[in-house]
């Protein structure tokens, strides 16, 4: 339970979602939580516990070394089913994605207000949904904004909101084609002056649990967080310094994404591709972040390019 005296409350805390950015999450929180006498639980897809990749065997056994309770639930369930289990904890933080495809993320929120959770860190891990809202071409953003909303409607329950840009390595994605070490291409979307922010998953997870430690704490309120905001021209210019070699170089306007969009309408890449060359929403200004003002150290495009490549 929340605190009206600014304090933050540790007990009973619930992270759903045990993937990349759950881990990093986890791995950051672990210890905090810990270091309080207080138990933290991850919830995580049945088939992690019952059928687990060795992936999912190495993350299991660090999560028990951190001394996370892992609780197999599907998150697919219903909104009752959700709820009863959200009952049994005061903070619930959501690493989820959409795993149970469209509806995932208002069902899960729904969920947690009917559970009486007093403090909710929504799945918001992403740009800024309220420059965007709806009809952006991306049904995933068109819900995230829906979330926004149901939230602001509401009083009962704490929201922290934290927007981190997309995460560094998708940049390098082979199948986004922005940048593509392999084949030396480098795709600007929009123009070479469109702007996006980027910052890693291992960034989050550190930067999500200093701003849930902060006190006094933070409460309903979207904060933005950024490892990097960059230009697709700077990040052109960072790939050729950091590899030292020449790439190809093509700019991808708007209305040649949106011709692609009109021929795939249901290819993710593609929405992904036509979204991120809007510019608006997809970045801010890294100066006036959280991590900036706090003097907290991130790793920029040009460290994750030369960490990526032992440069």
């Amino acid at each position: 339970m929340t605190t009206e005296n600014g304090k933050v409350d540790l007990r009973d805390m619930l992270v759903l979602g045990a993937g990349q950015l759950g881990m990093a999450v986890l791995r950051a929180l672990a210890p905090r939580v810990r270091a309080a006498g207080q138990p933290l639980a991850a919830l995580v897809s049945p088939q992690m516990v019952q059928s687990p990749t060795a992936q999912d065997k190495a993350n299991l056994e660090e999560l028990r070394a951190l001394g996370v309770e892992v609780i197999g639930f599907d998150l697919g369930a219903d909104e009752d089913a959700l709820a009863a289990l959200f009952s049994r904890y005061r903070t619930v933080l959501n690493c989820t994605g959409f795993v149970a495809g469209p509806g995932t993320q208002l069902r899960i929120t729904r969920a947690v207000m009917k559970a009486g959770v007093k403090r909710y860190f929504p799945w918001q891990f992403g740009v800024d949904y309220d420059i965007v809202g709806r009809g952006s071409g991306q049904p995933v953003f068109d819900e995230q904004y829906e979330v926004r909303q149901l939230l602001r409607a509401q009083a009962a329950v704490e929201w922290v909101i934290v927007s981190t840009g997309m995460f560094t390595s998708f940049l390098f994605e082979p199948s986004f084609d922005v940048v593509n070490l392999d084949r030396g291409t480098i795709h600007g979307l929009g123009s070479w002056e469109t702007k996006v922010t980027v910052t890693t998953p291992e960034d989050v997870g550190k930067l999500t649990t200093e701003i849930l430690m902060t006190e006094p704490r933070i409460a309903n309120e979207v904060v933005f967080v950024a490892g990097d905001t960059i230009s697709y021209g700077q990040l052109a210019a960072v790939v050729e310094r950091v590899t030292g070699r020449t790439f190809q170089k093509e700019e991808w306007t708007l209305d040649k994404l949106r011709a692609d969009l009109a021929v795939a309408p249901e290819d993710v890449m593609t929405r992904y591709r036509a979204a991120f060359a809007l510019g608006d929403g997809m970045w801010w200004d890294k100066a006036d972040t959280f991590n900036a003002r706090k003097g907290l150290k991130v790793i920029d495009v040009e460290g994750y390019l030369r960490a990526r490549l032992g440069r």
